[in-house]
Parts: structure tokens; C-alpha cells; sequence
């Protein structure tokens, strides 16, 4: 591929309707690799209210992009959707999401080839990748402090409490639906207090299992108010075992955004270090370790994730220039060589939570790309083949 050239891209979804798959931390593809997870909705350019469904369904990728429909939910957003994935130990038949049911929001295990559906007394937030067990967090909390990642329909009990002791993380058996509460929002906020800690609002979101499940990592997050007025938020990289012991704060340094577990303890982040500044590091979990990856190309915040086989780092960049594009990129570890895949341009005037991040995807080989866009007018999904740059 020559220096400026893009690998050719193709839409997997169409119109009339609006269709995406939400965040970049999960496979939308199937076992097979033929069958893609898509979300539907009527609109694209508001937030989700109370009785907006948005409808669940597969894309046949052999097909010509009929979305066939066989769920909906009320419980989604427009960076997130609804939580939705192939559950890890039956990725060729089990799909799990989050739906709303009376005054509570629940997940539920979907068996799209028999029909067979369970439900679980609890949402999701991270599925472990066994398929075993998940993490559940308060959706209705999250909405009201980052709007975009929660749900828009059930109050928060704990509105007016600043870090409540009640709230927080509960691990979640997916066979059995027993849940426990592992985590207090308030444990997290005693840990090295500040003014900033203990006069702001707190919350948890960014939930994800290591690759071999033997911790989880979350933000700790909290709103406050400057003496100017102006009300900014922080954030912290924490750590934990599935049952909530151990619980380490790994990046305190106000800052850290988009991430990805490279091994067992090591874990891939966009992050602030005060005494280095903004870059893509590799912290060692439980140790002072950092490292920091891609110094001069990985210049920005992007939703990184890595291959499959752990050789390429795949992200993208908020909008840039006069285009305003977002640029899709691939970053090979071993070479340090930054490969641009696409730049797509994001409508300026769909801002906050419901712009269209690319939010990049892997196939389950490594070899292909699928992302949500805009840069035709509407909100799609579309694949990108890079079989010819991994070497697959």
C-alpha cells in the first residue's frame, strides 16, 4: 500500500434506518466470523429518551445488509448501546445486553438459534472473558454524571449522595444470576482524599476483566466545582480481583482515559503522568511500573484495543483539521510503525454524548476492522480488510 493510500472500505449496514455497534472493547462478529451484532434506531441526532426502543439484531456479512431484528431495548446510549456481545463461551449461538424491565434494568442471555432467553437480576457492565461472570454497575447514576454511558428512565436512588457506601460494583454469576456487592463508590472515594474527592460527586464506569479474569480494572470518576464556577471532573485507574479484594489505584494522576488489557497485569492506557504528561502507557498492575508506547506516533487519545495475537494496536483519533476526520490507524509493537487505514469525516454539529466515534473493532483473526461512522450522512457500520498490512 503506497504512503497516503487507504485500504478500500465497505458499509455492512444501510439505511433508512441508523444502525451501530457501540464501544470497542468487544467482538460484534460471531464465532464464524459471517454473522455481525448491530443496534437499529429511528434517529441519530438526540439523546435517547425514556421511551426510545432502539432494536437488537444480526447482520448477515454474506448478505447485502439487511439488519434482521430480533430484540429491542430501552435501556441503551449512543456510546455503549446496550452493552451488547457475543457471549464469550457460546460466541456462534448466545448473545448477551441490557434491557430495562418495570423499575430496574437487568441483562439478558439470548439464545438467537433456539430462542431460549434468560434473564439476570442485574445489568451488565464487563463480561468476563470465561463468560462466567460479569460486573454490574448503576447505569441511572451514570447518566446523570456522563450522559452518553448510562441509561435514561429509572431515577438514582443515591442522587443526593455525594459517595455513597450502598453503591457501587457487584460481581454477577452469569449461570446462576447471584450477585454480590463487591466495591462501595465510597471505598473508592477513602482511598488518598483530597478536596477535590471529598466535595465532589462520584461514579464508576470503564469496567474490564484482564485477559485471563484474574482482575478487573475500573475509573473512578467525580465531578467538582472550581472556584471560578466552573465544574470540571477527575479520573483514576483502579484495580481489583473478581471479588473486590486487593483493590490497588494504579494511575491517581487525575487522567486516564481509553484502555485495553495487554496480559494478565499489564494494561494498555491513554493516561496523564505529571511528571512525563499525556501518552499511551503500559502500567504493570500492582507495581509503580509504566512505560510509555508509540512516543512520537500515538500522539492522541484513541479507543485502543489489541490484536488478537497481540502484534498491532488498533485506535483511532477524536476529529482533526479543517475535515474534522477521525483517523483510523494501526500501531505494530515490535516495529513501533504507524500505519493510517482511513479518515472519516464526523458532522461538527453532532457534539457530546451523541457524536459517532469510529470506536474500532477486531474480527476475531485480526484480520479486519469494523467501526461505527457518519462520514456519509448517517450513522453505520463499516469493515475495513487488513489482511495485507498484519501479514495474515
Amino acid at each position: 500500500m503506497a504512503a497516503g493510500e487507504y485500504p478500500d472500505c465497505r458499509a455492512l449496514t444501510r439505511g433508512p434506518k441508523f444502525h451501530y455497534f457501540g464501544y470497542y472493547d468487544k467482538f460484534p462478529y460471531d464465532a464464524t466470523g459471517r454473522y455481525l451484532l448491530a443496534m437499529e434506531t429511528d434517529f441519530m441526532d438526540r439523546p435517547p429518551e425514556p421511551d426510545d426502543a432502539a432494536r437488537i439484531g444480526i447482520v448477515d456479512l454474506e448478505g447485502d445488509g439487511e439488519f434482521d431484528a430480533f430484540a429491542e431495548t430501552y435501556a441503551w446510549n449512543w456510546q455503549q448501546s446496550t452493552h451488547l456481545q457475543w457471549m464469550p463461551s457460546a460466541p456462534d449461538r448466545e448473545i448477551i445486553y441490557n434491557i430495562r424491565e418495570g423499575d430496574r434494568y437487568v441483562a439478558r442471555i439470548h439464545d438467537v438459534n433456539s430462542g431460549k432467553i434468560w434473564v439476570l437480576p442485574r445489568p451488565i457492565y464487563a463480561v468476563s472473558r470465561s463468560g462466567k461472570q460479569a460486573v454490574s454497575v448503576n447505569f441511572s447514576r451514570i447518566h446523570a454524571c456522563r450522559p452518553g454511558y448510562g441509561y435514561n428512565g429509572i431515577p438514582d436512588p443515591w442522587a443526593d449522595d455525594l459517595h455513597p457506601d450502598e453503591d457501587g460494583i457487584y460481581l454477577m454469576d452469569l449461570e446462576t444470576g447471584e450477585a454480590e456487592f463487591i466495591i462501595s463508590i465510597a471505598q473508592a472515594a477513602a482511598i488518598e482524599p483530597d478536596e477535590t474527592i471529598e466535595q465532589g460527586k462520584h461514579w464508576f464506569n470503564h469496567l474490564q476483566f484482564s485477559t485471563d479474569d484474574s482482575r478487573f480494572l475500573f475509573l473512578h470518576r467525580w465531578h467538582y466545582v472550581l472556584p471560578d464556577g466552573h465544574r470540571t471532573w477527575y479520573t483514576r485507574l483502579l484495580t481489583a480481583n473478581p471479588d473486590g479484594s486487593e483493590l490497588y489505584l494504579l494511575n491517581k494522576d487525575n487522567m486516564t482515559s481509553h484502555f485495553d488489557w495487554k496480559s494478565g497485569n499489564e494494561i494498555l492506557a491513554w493516561a496523564t503522568q505529571f511528571d512525563i504528561g499525556d501518552y499511551y502507557f503500559v502500567f504493570t498492575d500492582q507495581t509503580d511500573e509504566v512505560e510509555i508506547i508509540g512516543e512520537d506516533v500515538l500522539t492522541c487519545d484513541g479507543h485502543c484495543s489489541y490484536s488478537p495475537d497481540g502484534r498491532f494496536i488498533l485506535t483511532d483519533t477524536y476529529p482533526q483539521g479543517e475535515g474534522h476526520e477521525r483517523t483510523l490507524l494501526l500501531y505494530e509493537n515490535a516495529t513501533g510503525v504507524r500505519t493510517d487505514i482511513g479518515a472519516f469525516y464526523s458532522p461538527p454539529e453532532l457534539q457530546g454524548e451523541i457524536r459517532c466515534d469510529l470506536h474500532p473493532r477486531w474480527n476475531r483473526d485480526g484480520t479486519k476492522v469494523c467501526f461505527d461512522s457518519m462520514h456519509e450522512g448517517e450513522r453505520q457500520i463499516y469493515e475495513i480488510d487488513v489482511s495485507g498490512i498484519v501479514g495474515q
